[in-house]
């Protein structure tokens, strides 16, 4: 098998560079049977890299120590699903999981059944990162190195590791990062080709919101994880990690918003470039981060020389698609349309892109300083949460108000009294939500002002779907259910966009209230005593030890009442792996609609004495309905289109369409 696994390495990186070399040899010369056989080869890397990812699986599934990579991260006690999973806890797995991903995606692209003259150039981009992956993978971290010695046992997966957030989180952030470089590819690829037109935005439009779909996944289940694992009571601590997969989504939201211009208008051609060349570069650069040891987090992997390659790589890749973009930038310019009116759709488009750039330059500035002041004085700062919240909550705001009036804008140029005619319903509802907070005596100006703006955006959205329904049941006397259904199939951009709109309008709601009117309490008690938070009431009824799989696990046992009704027992847990030093927390969360309790097992002196840090988080329940919300809008926009309205059988509606 080590012989097996290492061939398919280096058979991966021989045939990756063989398709590259055809593809060029077959465009320069314009011959099918150099093409056909840079096709074939792109194939073939699929195979062996699919060979290579089953190989790492059946090894870790089995258990086979005298391979350093599993005896590093599994043993024999853990269980199945996170043997398999730790093929992306470190780093030669989870590259190796890239280069598997990346392979398919690239033979997804040559396998499409449209005819497309686009395809060599764009599989030549995709052939260069995979060799770069087989590189790093045959000569920096490879999967299948063996020990000296067979160990009987390995080490074991790290217990924060063990949990259901890992099986989904890196996966589904390593197919929105790797899902990037496809409309990176068909970009980069018409400019080489000197295709200033729409066309390669059309062709990657579902590889976009795919990529965005799996990114937007990627980073709530990972706030999720977070929060039930780390026992801090948050579930995003703008850690460096955290923001090296947040950074990528930023640019991409921009691109999304971006390329709808240029398909509709022609306009914002240099904006679509930039916007998915920064994204796909922001991707390296994260994984850069996360590899090169040069950051200290709790999601980074260990430090070894991955960072000299990722950086001599990023480099090149920085500087390839700079001279692309530049020597092509004058025809760009030249055939992009000018703006007809500052108020319109386009120009609201534009600010929003403005306010993602800002974002995504405040995050990353954030994140570097740290590493930027060391390099130059010696001294490293270091930049928090408190920086990222004052800095970030006034972006964030001014986007969620642009998100709000967007879809009251009409294209090209529209019209001020129609526009705040739509805006006196929404408004309206805002005002009494927001006199409501203060006659209920919320506290915190900007708080209020938040969730007002939350409000004000979910009612414009729902007025424009409600407008849409409307129309559609006038000219087609179809009922409620249908004339929605119908209508969101036959436009289903705009109303899975509304979705998504209204997704991140309900998790900024969890995110404001929970940040805002969080209590926290960190109490000592002994066995039998109560204590209160908010109008929970907490007693301790004493701690108790047993072990399970050679673990020691120590509960503490409290009985709980809320409103003065019992809610039976919870038991927040330490436990104390017999291969690792750190114990693990296991929190306890009671959640209902409005309100998490958080309960953390802090330490304990005896049986009868323990110390707990206890939170009530307002809304947190709404952070992941959201993004579940926002999860559905991306997928109705991916679905839909001629095919599915044929099969439907619904014709063309203009009234409907709200036009």
């Amino acid at each position: 098998m080590y012989i097996l696994g290492n061939l398919t390495l280096y058979l991966g990186m021989i045939i990756s560079l063989y398709a590259l070399i055809a593809n060029i040899i077959g465009i320069k010369k314009q011959s099918p049977k150099w093409m056909d056989s840079a096709k074939a080869g792109i194939l073939s890397v699929t195979f062996v890299a699919s060979i290579a990812a089953f190989l790492l699986l059946y090894m870790l599934g089995s258990s086979q120590f005298q391979y350093k990579y599993v005896a590093a991260y599994t043993n024999l006690e853990l269980p199945m699903v996170y043997k398999l999973s730790a093929f992306w806890a470190g780093n030669a797995g989870s590259l190796l999981l890239w280069a598997f991903l990346l392979s398919v995606y690239t033979g997804m692209v040559v396998l499409t059944k449209k005819k497309n003259d686009m395809i060599p150039y764009v599989s030549s981009i995709l052939l260069l990162n995979l060799f770069f992956f087989f590189i790093v993978l045959i000569f920096s971290v490879n999967p299948f190195d063996m020990s000296d010695k067979i160990s009987p046992d390995g080490k074991g997966l790290n217990p924060m590791l063990q949990n259901p957030g890992m099986v989904l989180h890196p996966v589904t952030l390593y197919l929105g990062y790797v899902g990037l470089a496809v409309p990176f590819a068909y970009g980069i690829a018409a400019l080489i080709m000197k295709r200033m037109d729409a066309e390669w935005i059309k062709l990657t439009r579902r590889w976009t919101l795919t990529a965005w779909l799996f990114l937007t996944l990627g980073n709530i289940i990972g706030g999720w994880w977070a929060y039930l694992e780390l026992g801090w009571g948050g579930y995003w601590a703008w850690d460096p990690v955290e923001n090296a997969s947040f950074l990528p989504w930023l640019t991409a939201s921009a691109f999304l918003h971006s390329v709808m211009i240029q398909e509709r208008k022609n306009m914002l051609r240099t904006w679509n470039i930039s916007l998915i060349v920064i994204s796909y570069l922001l991707t390296l650069f994260g994984t850069f981060l996360v590899r090169s040891g040069i950051l200290t987090s709790v999601h980074a992997f260990s430090d070894t020389d991955l960072g000299t390659y990722f950086i001599i790589f990023l480099s090149f890749m920085t500087l390839f698609s700079l001279y692309i973009v530049m020597s092509r930038y004058q025809l760009i310019k030249k055939e992009s349309s000018p703006f007809q009116s500052y108020f319109s759709k386009e120009s609201s488009f534009l600010i929003n892109n403005l306010i993602l750039i800002v974002a995504a330059f405040a995050v990353l500035w954030g994140t570097m300083y740290p590493l930027i002041s060391e390099a130059l004085t010696g001294t490293k700062v270091n930049v928090g949460a408190p920086y990222f919240n004052k800095v970030m909550a006034p972006i964030l705001l001014g986007l969620i108000i642009l998100m709000a009036v967007c879809p009251l804008i009409a294209w090209q140029k529209a019209a001020l009294n129609r526009f705040f005619r739509n805006m006196l319903g929404p408004i309206m509802v805002t005002l009494i939500f927001a006199i409501g907070l203060f006659i209920y005596g919320f506290h915190g100006v900007f708080a209020i002002v938040g969730l007002s703006a939350c409000v004000f955006m979910i009612c414009t959205h729902i007025q424009e779907f409600h407008r849409g329904v409307r129309a559609r049941r006038k000219a087609t006397k179809e009922g409620l259910f249908t004339a929605t259904f119908r209508l969101t199939l036959r436009n289903q951009r705009r109303y899975g966009g509304y979705l998504v709109h209204i997704g991140i309008a309900i998790l900024a709601v969890g995110v404001i209230s929970s940040h805002a009117y969080s209590d926290q309490v960190m109490k000592t008690v002994k066995k039998g005593e109560s204590f209160t938070i908010g109008e929970y009431v907490l007693t301790f009824n004493g701690l108790s030890e047993n072990s399970d799989g050679g673990n020691d696990i120590v509960h503490a046992d409290l009985s709980l009442q809320y409103q003065g009704k019992s809610l039976g027992k919870i038991k927040p847990e330490k436990i104390f792996y017999a291969n690792w030093d750190e114990p693990t927390t296991e929190v306890e969360i009671k959640t209902n609609w409005k309100e998490d309790l958080y309960l953390v097992l802090s330490s304990w002196e005896d049986r009868d004495k323990a110390t707990f840090l206890v939170k009530v988080n307002p809304f947190v329940s709404w952070i992941w309905i959201g993004g579940i919300i926002m999860v559905f809008g991306i997928a109705v926009a991916l679905i839909g289109g001629k095919t599915t309205l044929h099969r439907l059988n619904l014709k063309p509606i203009k009234q409907a369409e709200g036009a």
